[in-house]
This record gives structure tokens, sequence and C-alpha cells, in this order.
């Protein structure tokens, strides 16, 4: 079922190393870490993999002293099959220079509580999308909660000072499909879960095709104890969604909903729209398009791409974490695409173009963006790799974030030249956020091919 993005089929992108804001885009497909797509049963893969990179962080405006490390990233990945995985390893960053004195010889930042020890976990993977549970575990990157009227683009990583595990649960019973999260299994932080009922099980027994006609609740709560302290809150959606065409390879939806943060009245916000999946062999498409309205302070898409900076300070003048921020009344239109195509068909998660982006305009004049987009060129040899975020575009106070990366594979594609770079902010003791930025180059080598 496509609207189901926990899916743990589609996770297994993350059992390869993916970094979040503070180091550097998606690295290129390996096909060994990928065999649950094209291997047989029961066969096991593994891979393994050493980068070495200088790392400059570098304060903006002059704010703050900039930092060197030697970064040394291991990276070991075991492949049972579609129904189990495991990926291990993190980045240690060892000191050139700055640091205020503190004379550590490893970044603090990076292990300084509990939670910061889930980055050694990048992925471990129990059950599947055909099993009646599935577990997930690793960073999250673009997670979207079942609907994504709560959570939609969510990454637990955009926090360079902040590095937890999250966890995903999946299950089905009968018309019941269940998705349940939590951005830090380490810590009390963000946890949600959504459940939907497949009306036309329900009604008239076991369909041919599951998911067609549903019922789904959701609810989200942060505590807002780990990772800084920030403010708690609660929000919670009724769905509803029923596929109008269901073709081979394609399917098309119509969707509404009703949202509101409970205890707090007059916060609400309604949506509808829809959207058309199509999927095959080297082109897969996802279109979406909504028009939402909001009221009281609630609006889709509360735990975005900028929620873990936003926690501490939202964009716009007002300077207040985004739970005490003032949202204006109105409408919205948001629009949503994930682009993937490959030329040969090899079956890799990887493709030779993949490109993600959402947007929403709103009757204010506020824009929010983010994206992503990575090719591979000359025989996939050549990986480049943007990102971006705008969030609050058109008003004061908005919040910009870009990140790139070049990998060159060479010698028989075993040994690999990168080059990263981008800009940050860094949530300081008083509640604010301190720009900042990073450049790294390095050399890796794997025995990915």
């Amino acid at each position: 079922m496509h609207r189901k993005r926990s899916c743990l089929a589609a996770l297994l992108l993350l059992l390869l190393p993916m970094k979040g804001w503070a180091s550097e885009p998606p690295a290129p497909e390996e096909k060994a870490a990928t065999a649950p797509s094209v291997a047989p049963a029961r066969k096991w893969h593994s891979l393994t993999r050493v980068e070495v990179t200088s790392l400059a962080l570098l304060p903006r405006a002059g704010v703050g002293e900039d930092e060197g490390f030697v970064q040394v990233e291991p990276t070991f990945i075991l492949d049972g099959g579609s129904e189990f995985g495991v990926n291990l390893g993190a980045p240690v960053r060892f000191r050139l220079w700055g640091g205020n004195g503190d004379g550590a010889p490893v970044r603090r930042e990076d292990w300084d509580s509990l939670s910061d020890w889930g980055q050694l976990v990048r992925g471990l993977l129990l059950g599947s999308d055909n099993a009646p549970m599935g577990i997930w575990f690793g960073p999250l990157e673009e997670h979207r909660l079942l609907s994504g009227h709560l959570v939609r683009r969510y990454s637990n990583r955009t926090n360079p000072d902040y590095h937890p595990a999250g966890g995903i649960f999946t299950g089905a019973a009968g018309p019941l499909y269940t998705e349940a999260f939590a951005s830090d299994v380490l810590g009390a932080r963000l946890m949600g879960a959504e459940v939907a009922l497949d009306m036309e099980h329900l009604l008239f027994g076991q369909p041919k095709q599951r998911g067609r006609y549903t019922l789904a609740v959701s609810a989200v709560h942060d505590w807002g104890r780990t990772g800084g302290a920030a403010p708690s809150l609660t929000l919670a959606h009724l769905d509803a969604m029923a596929v109008v065409v269901a073709r081979p390879g394609m399917e098309a939806y119509v969707n509404a909903g009703w949202g509101g943060r409970p205890g707090q009245g007059g916060a609400w916000g309604a949506v509808v729209g829809g959207g058309v999946d199509s999927l095959s062999e080297r082109f897969n498409l996802r279109l979406r398009l909504e028009a939402r309205r909001q009221h009281g302070g609630f609006r889709q898409g509360f735990f975005g791409a900028d929620y873990e900076l936003a926690r501490f300070q939202a964009a716009g003048p007002d300077g207040v974490p985004l739970a005490e921020a003032h949202f204006p009344d109105g409408y919205s239109a948001f629009a949503e695409a994930l682009v993937e195509w490959d030329a040969v068909s090899y079956g890799g998660l990887y493709k030779h173009l993949k490109l993600s982006l959402g947007a929403e305009a709103f009757s204010w004049g506020r824009f929010d963006v983010d994206g992503r987009v990575a090719v591979q060129l000359l025989e996939r040899a050549l990986e480049v790799a943007l990102k971006g975020l705008a969030v609050g575009a058109g008003k004061p106070g908005a919040r910009y974030l870009g990140a790139a990366e070049v990998r060159w594979r060479f010698l028989g594609g075993k040994l690999y030249a990168m080059g990263t770079g981008g800009t940050l902010h860094f949530p300081t003791a008083e509640g604010t956020l301190r720009p900042g930025a990073f450049a790294s180059v390095g050399l890796g080598v794997d025995n990915a091919r």
C-alpha cells in the first residue's frame, strides 16, 4: 500500500549510510548492500568501508570559534535478506584545532548524551512489509507517518549536536494496519502512532487489494526532554482516503482530514487533496497536492524537516520555540513530488536520478520548501547530491540550510574521493540557534563493487 510509507522494504534505503545536515547527503549506491531486492532467499551479504576525511566546522558572521577535525568513519553492513539487515558505524572526529581550549581529543558534542550513542546503529531491520510485524532502528530521513499530516519529511539529525537512533514499528492484523515511531529510542522525545482501518475489509471481507478505502487516526507527542530541553506538545489527526483508480503500476487517490491540539481550544486544521503513484522497473513517480486550512496555531506537517531546530527557535521574527510561536490563521497549498529514474533497472535502491521535493505556500505570504536530488554519472562512478531547506521564505526571520556532496569512484570502484560542504545551525544553552557551516574532503575504501 503506497500510503504506508513506513513499509520496511522502503526503509532498506537507510541500511546504507545517510547523514543529516551536519555531515553530507546520502552516499552513492553499493550493490552489496541492496541484495534483498535481487539476492536469493537466505543468502547473506556483507560490506565493510572506511572513510577518512578532514572536517572543518566554521562559524558564520563571526560568531564562536571555528573547529577542525580528522574524521574516521568505519562502516559494517550485514544483509540477511528481505527481513533482516544491520548497519553499524559512526564518524569519530579527532580534534586538530579549536574547541575553546577544552583539550578533548574527540569532539565532545558528538558523544555527550546517552542519545548520541544511538548513532552507532545506522540500521537494524527485523521483518518486512509482507510480515505481520516489522521493526526498524536507525536515523530518520524524510520520515512520514502514514497519512503524513502530522509527521512529514521529518529528520531526527537536523541538530548537528544530537545523533539519536529512531525506531519504527509496523503491524497488520485483519483490517487494521498500525505504524508507531520514536525519534529517539534512548530518550523521551518525539513519539507517535497512526492506526488505519481498511473499511472494505471490515465490511465485505478480505479484498483483492488492501487499503483502497481507509479511515485512520494518528497522535504525536513530544516530551522535549532529550536533545535539548524544549516545550512539550501533542497533536492528533483524523484521515479518510479512497483509491479511485487502481491499475497495474498506477494508483490515484483522494483524501481528506481534520486535526487539532488536544487541550487547546480553537487550534484545528482541515485538509483535502489527492495524489498519483506510478511505479515501473525504471521510473517511479509520486505526486501529491493538497489544500489546507490552519487555525489557532495548528498546522499540517507540524513535525517536518525543520522541526529539530524549530523546537528551540521557530523561523520568523518572534525568536521563540515552535510550540509557542504565533502562526497566523489562513490557507495553504501543499505539493510534493518524488521521482526515481534508472537507465538500466539493475534492481538497486539508488538510481541514476533521485529527486524529492516538498513545498507549501501560505495565503499570508509565507513559503516553505525542502528537497534533495542525487544523480549518478559515468557508469555510476560519479555522484553529485544536493539538498536544501527554506522555512518562512518571504517573511522576516526566514531560515535557510543547504548542503552538497561529490563522490568519485576510481580503481575499479573500491576507492573513492569525496568532498562535502554546507550550512548548519547549532542550538545553544540559551535556546537560540548559532549559524555555522561545514566543509570536508577525503578518501574512502569499501568492497561494494
